[in-house]
């Protein structure tokens, strides 16, 4: 059994971990007013472009001169896949979730005889991935050093992707974040971003818009498209951020509460210990006493 100074050191270790949890969910909860407003806002935009394109995608999509963005190379051999995770840990099953759904995307690509390659966003993803397909990481972009995210990083992560496409290295791209849905709720998410992935009108929507547009089509996607790239990567990575925030916040109200339980425990343990010890001693006084 542990001496009453080994369980007042336990007991004392548990407090300050608990002190430390409790600061860091009120750090996260902080951040998350922020990262949630930035993720938020981005959305409206980030869907308005993605119609728009898709719209003049309609027309463009099978015309000979289609931007090879949006027609795609013709294979379905290659697959790149984009994981976006976090920088940092204790935040509950935030990365890996992720990277289990990536993962199974990989698994299932190679069942089919496909060819999988990774390009990591992020060194907890990196660090998870490379247990298991580190000859297939062609590229790892950290973004510890970044205090604010911005469209900037978005642009550089879309120019990367862009320029190995261009290079005839992979046929198709897809994305993989966590989309915020609230504290509690964070949905790890796939999406197709090369080629861009146009979705048929719905079947009520009524007849479709016409535009005339100037110039047409093609040059006018053959700008947008790259742009559009950056803005999906740029919304994935604020809905990243806010994800990360609250699954933290989660994780160390938990570990909180879990410190706080186990301080009780400890607390009963060591005085019960201390009574029984107290209890022992007048005893052998008593007796003592009684023997003279």
């Amino acid at each position: 059994m542990a001496s009453l100074k080994d369980m007042r050191v336990r007991i004392a270790s548990t407090k300050a971990t608990q002190k430390i949890t409790k600061a860091m969910q009120m750090v996260a909860a902080s951040k998350l007013r922020r990262a949630q407003t930035a993720a938020e806002a981005a959305r409206p935009y980030a869907e308005k472009m993605d119609a728009v394109i898709s719209n003049i995608a309609t027309s463009a999509a099978g015309s000979p001169g289609a931007p090879v963005l949006l027609a795609g190379t013709g294979k379905d051999q290659v697959h790149l896949l984009l994981v976006c995770t976090g920088e940092r840990g204790l935040s509950g099953a935030f990365n890996s979730s992720i990277v289990r759904l990536a993962r199974e995307r990989a698994l299932a690509l190679i069942n089919q005889g496909k060819e999988v390659k990774f390009f990591c966003v992020g060194r907890k993803g990196f660090e998870q991935l490379r247990r298991n397909f580190e000859k297939q990481i062609v590229e790892n972009l950290d973004l510890r050093s970044v205090r604010q995210l911005g469209f900037v990083n978005a642009e550089d992560i879309a120019q990367k992707v862009i320029a190995r496409f261009d290079a005839g290295e992979f046929d198709v791209c897809t994305l993989f974040y966590s989309r915020f849905k609230s504290v509690i709720s964070q949905i790890p998410t796939a999406q197709q971003i090369v080629p861009l992935v146009v979705e048929a009108p719905a079947a009520n929507a009524g007849p479709a818009t016409s535009y005339e547009y100037e110039p047409e089509e093609d040059e006018i996607l053959s700008r947008l498209l790259p742009r559009n790239l950056a803005v999906q990567i740029f919304r994935a990575l604020l809905e990243n951020n806010a994800s990360f925030y609250g699954a933290q916040m989660s994780a160390m109200d938990n570990a909180t509460r879990n410190a706080g339980d186990m301080i009780r425990k400890q607390t009963l343990i060591y005085n019960r210990t201390r009574q029984a010890m107290i209890t022992k001693e007048l005893i052998e006084i008593i007796s003592g006493a009684e023997a003279l």
